[in-house]
């Protein structure tokens, strides 16, 4: 294997194959090294892309950055049929394989205790929004023609503020009571920063960015809790995604 050696995740060893045709990083399928009774999940990447200097100047390309972002992670969703990964941060690379086991010794007793408190585990995230307030319509001809007061003007302006107040308070309080709820099947969540709604496509202001780690075996009360919530107060949005590798409870830093 010439290149470097992109490490995409690190595991315990387990008998399913991965998927024949599945590619990673660059098209090179990913395979795998033994060590010290670890996996390490690679794949060999050129230099001329991901060494230290190259791969600096790749982070400035927004295309190139999420391809490779989406090769990493199908390696990682493939690898979560199959096992529990602790994936790694995007752009982990190494000289050569001696470099990953020199990691895997490095780091060993930490992989260890991060695999066993995650076995059985995945993670699943969850998301609150506050829709967008719908639109006032437009006044009559008539009415908009009529000069209003400045304290009607004023008077409108409290109306409106006092509303919206309102309405995110009663976002809050529902987010709030659904994480309490959720938390009763989850062994550990991480609550992340909201969203900002100036720089996400997603419509609508962000209450609760959550991420939940769940035993398989309650999963599935996990997805009916939240599915039950949905539509259960006007104007608020709830958004499910997973199962996930746990990212947020690894201690890995992601890009």
């Amino acid at each position: 294997m010439t290149g470097l050696r992109y490490v995409y995740a690190v595991c315990r060893p387990f008998g399913t194959p991965l998927q024949s045709q599945l590619t990673g990083v660059g098209g090179a399928p990913p395979g795998l090294l033994h060590h010290h009774g670890l996996v390490a999940v690679v794949s060999q990447v050129p230099e001329a892309d991901f060494g230290e200097e190259a791969f600096k100047a790749h982070l400035e390309d927004l295309d190139w950055l999420a391809a490779t972002a989406r090769a990493h992670q199908g390696v990682i969703d493939a690898l979560t049929t199959v096992t529990t990964p602790l994936p790694l941060r995007l752009g982990t690379v190494f000289r050569d394989c001696s470099g990953v086991r020199s990691m895997i010794e490095a780091r060993e007793d930490d992989f260890r205790r991060t695999l066993e408190r995650l076995e059985g585990r995945v993670e699943w995230g969850v998301k609150v929004y506050l829709d967008p307030e719908p639109a006032e319509p437009e006044p009559a001809p008539a009415v908009a023609a009529r000069p209003g007061s400045g304290r009607d003007y004023l008077r409108r302006r409290r109306e409106s503020t006092h509303a919206q107040e309102d309405r995110w308070q009663r976002a809050e309080a529902f987010a709030g009571a659904l994480h309490e709820r959720l938390c009763q099947y989850a062994e550990d969540s991480r609550l992340h920063p909201p969203q900002n709604s100036t720089l996400s496509t997603t419509p609508g202001q962000n209450v609760l960015n959550a991420a939940y780690l769940v035993p398989r075996m309650h999963s599935e009360e996990f997805v009916e809790t939240v599915d039950r919530t949905k539509g259960e107060a006007p104007g608020i949005r709830v958004e499910l995604t997973g199962p996930w590798a746990a990212y947020s409870f690894t201690g890995e830093g992601q890009s």
